[in-house]
């Protein structure tokens, strides 16, 4: 029986099956290739997008929508400045902005008066500074220019040290005003690193080097040299204010203590002249309802520098810095 040839059914399954086996086989290598075309397409389109968004950003960088060049208009007009958020070097409302807006603004034949409008916590005060120095400049080089400060929510600190350069400043009754004050802050660290037993290792050339390092103790003289420091930026600030709002100062013990008011009662202290918007200002103050906004604008290259720089060099300062005093008015 072992010597007998093979019954159909044996001989025929493999040939029966193998032409099944080859049509998988290729069906399989066909599938394959199209889903490889398919993921080479979609990558095809997602970098042909890509390339379209570069070159749309260099686009608009090369454009660069900047207010740098001067503003004009062709009748008579109140020119715009505005002032957001903190005042600061490398930040929009910087010195340098600021200064070239209100340029500007002045030495434009159709300009009326400058509205000033101010929406600051505060900030530098050398930054406060230069910019207040530059309003009494301006103010003296355009006599017949006034300049009017309005105050949307909030003028404290730095904020008020520049409206305080202004021939009159004008807010809404709920508005935060004054905090006429100067701060140091910063953090201590040394209790933490005893715990966790860490030592500082500070080597200093001077003796005062190392002055106010977060991770060394205080010492009475260290407190003493700040309170030199900030009593002295202070008297600045309260010199600032009284110059420039003179007699119409309604002087209190605690007006220069740093407490803030509401614009309401800055009015009643002599801090602000009256209620006012920008719109009301220049329409019933200055006579002259069209607005020209000579604010400097970010560019678009500036402000992606700024964003992709904040993240990097401006982390890697803070690393640097953490927990250093600094002067702010705020």
């Amino acid at each position: 029986m072992a010597d007998q040839p093979n019954s159909p059914d044996s001989t025929s399954r493999p040939d029966s099956r193998e032409p099944n086996w080859e049509r998988a086989a290729l069906e399989r290598i066909a599938l394959a290739a199209v889903k490889e075309q398919r993921a080479a397409r979609r990558w095809k389109i997602f970098f042909r997008f890509a390339f379209l968004g570069v070159f749309v950003l260099l686009a608009f960088a090369l454009i660069d929508f900047s207010s740098d060049a001067k503003l004009t208009s062709s009748g008579r007009h109140t020119a715009l400045v505005t002032i957001d958020g903190e005042i600061a070097a490398g930040v929009n409302a910087n010195a340098e902005d600021i200064n070239t807006a209100l340029g500007s603004a002045f030495d434009d034949d159709g300009t009326v008066g400058v509205v000033l409008r101010i929406n600051s916590p505060g900030g530098s005060p050398v930054q406060a500074g230069m910019v207040y120095d530059e309003i009494r400049r301006l103010r003296a080089k355009h006599p017949d220019k006034p300049l009017y400060v309005v105050v949307t929510d909030m003028c404290a600190s730095g904020g008020y040290y520049i409206a305080a350069a202004a021939d009159k400043i004008f807010v809404d009754k709920a508005s935060i005003v004054g905090s006429i004050g100067v701060l140091m802050d910063g953090f201590g660290f040394t209790g933490l690193m005893g715990k966790l037993g860490v030592d500082r290792r500070l080597h200093t050339s001077g003796e005062n080097k190392g002055f106010y390092d977060p991770f060394s103790p205080e010492t009475p003289k260290m407190d003493a040299h700040a309170q030199v420091l900030l009593d002295q930026v202070h008297a600045q600030f309260i010199k600032a204010v009284k110059d420039g709002r003179g007699k119409r100062l309604h002087e209190t013990p605690d007006m220069f203590s740093g407490l803030f008011w509401t614009g309401e009662k800055s009015v009643e202290l002599g801090l602000a002249d009256g209620y006012g918007t920008t719109d009301t200002v220049a329409r019933d103050v200055l006579k002259a309802p069209d607005l020209v906004d000579y604010t400097v604008k970010e560019s678009l290259t500036n402000r992606v520098a700024r964003k992709f720089g904040a993240a990097v060099g401006g982390a890697a300062m803070k690393a640097l810095t953490a927990g250093g005093a600094s002067f702010s008015l705020r």
